[in-house]
């Protein structure tokens, strides 16, 4: 009774790992604030750019090398990708992490990808914003973006692996502003992994 106890009341491991296979749960990104000048000038604009994010735990019966095909990299590139992503290739079975596999993929590209999604279990294709400038001036002002490293990701939970952040000038100093509000979309997935 004590170990019923402990396991059903104590331990919510097993709660947690239920809801994972049960849910799955999607960042929406918002798009990042434009930049005017003072005379309502537009300075920095967003252009849409897709991630291929990648869930290896959901991979089985993956065709991979349609998808390496696609992506224009040969199955060594995406052995390699995966194990810097899992550490090896056997830890991909047990690991529901989601992870970037290709960043920025162009539109056309992401085109092709779309058509054949449905052989790519596992993969999905995220929507970004890429920052754009209608006058090559004052970068230094207005500063970049740049992928969120470690420290910063342990100081302010907010952001996660693969989130962009202003790194310098403006982009630094109003990145509370400019960042917007990130959502969650939850889809629930039954036991033959179907949405």
């Amino acid at each position: 009774i004590t170990l019923l106890f402990y396991v059903q009341i104590v331990n919510d491991s097993y709660k947690l790992t239920a809801r994972n296979q049960a849910f799955v749960f999607k960042t929406d990104y918002p798009p990042r604030g434009a930049i005017y000048d003072r005379n309502g000038k537009l300075l920095v604009f967003n252009q849409v750019a897709y991630d291929l994010m990648c869930v290896p735990r959901d991979m089985k019966g993956t065709d991979t090398l349609e998808l390496c095909k696609i992506l224009g990299i040969d199955k060594a590139e995406f052995i390699k990708r995966m194990i810097r992503m899992c550490g090896t290739l056997k830890n991909a079975r047990y690991d529901y992490r989601t992870y970037i596999f290709e960043a920025q993929v162009l539109p056309e590209l992401n085109a092709r990808i779309q058509e054949k999604l449905y052989k790519f279990n596992g993969f999905f294709v995220q929507p970004r914003t890429v920052r754009k400038y209608p006058i090559p001036i004052a970068a230094h002002l207005l500063g970049y973006i740049g992928e969120v490293d470690e420290r910063t990701m342990e100081k302010k939970p907010y952001y996660k692996s693969g989130d962009y952040i202003g790194t310098s000038g403006i982009e630094k100093g109003y990145e509370e502003y400019l960042r917007g509000t990130k959502g969650v979309s939850i889809k629930m997935r039954d036991v033959h992994n179907n949405i």
